[in-house]
Parts: structure tokens; sequence; C-alpha cells
């Protein structure tokens, strides 16, 4: 007898090429997914701790210079300097909360993951084989 398969071989032994291939995709794109997710959380405690600490020296230094403008216009406007001196801090912060706001709804988490994931989607889509038969 020939060693060679029927077709129902053939066509099971295709299969198994193409599942073994989806699982190897579907694993390096998590593995990839893992990498970011431990990137990310790494890049977002720096950024905590960096962000906390100069929000504290900062609210120091506004403080100091909030009380030096007051001072100095203690004798003749002293409400005036007041309420300037918060009208510009309550602005401030209103910007700054308001441009946290903004870049914090930008999607940035597992960016290359999907960028990746929408690759093989049109990869899987498109009608041409280039490798041609095996």
């Amino acid at each position: 007898m020939s060693s060679s398969q029927g077709p129902a071989q053939r066509l099971f032994a295709s299969g198994k090429r193409v599942i073994a291939t989806l699982v190897a995709t579907a694993e390096t794109r998590l593995r990839l997914a893992v990498v970011e997710l431990e990137e990310e959380r790494a890049r977002l405690a720096t950024l905590l701790l960096i962000l906390g600490l100069s929000l504290v020296l900062l609210m120091l230094g506004i403080a100091t210079l909030t009380v030096l403008v007051i001072v100095v216009f203690w004798e003749s406007y002293r409400l005036t300097a007041i309420v300037v001196s918060a009208a510009v801090l309550l602005g401030a912060g209103i910007a700054l909360a308001l441009w946290a706001m903004r870049m914090a709804r930008r999607p940035t988490l597992l960016a290359d993951t999907l960028k990746h994931l929408a690759l093989d989607r049109e990869l899987a889509q498109s009608p041409g084989d280039e490798h041609g038969p095996r």
C-alpha cells in the first residue's frame, strides 16, 4: 500500500495546522497584552508618585505666594488681593482639571494589542492567500 494520505486525512491534518496556528497567534497576542498591562501598571505607579509629590510642592509654593501677595497689599488693597488670588487659583485649578479629564479619555491601554488584532482580522478576511498551497 502507498503511504500517501486520503482526502479526509489531509483535510484533518490541515485543520489541525490551522488550529495550531490560531492558538499560537492567540498566545502571542495574549502575551503582548500582558506585557502592555505590566508596563502600563509600572508607568501609572511612577506617574502617580511623581504627581503626588509635585502636587504637595505646588500647593506649598502657591500658598506661600498667595500669603506674600496678600501681605504686600494688606494696607491698601487687602480684599482685592484676596479675591484676585482666589480667582486665579480657582481658574487654574479648573483649567487643569479639564485638561486632566481630556487626557484621561484618550485610549492608550492595550493600543499595540488592539492594533495587532485588527491586523490579524484584516489578514484573516483577505480573499487571496499570499503563501500559496503547501
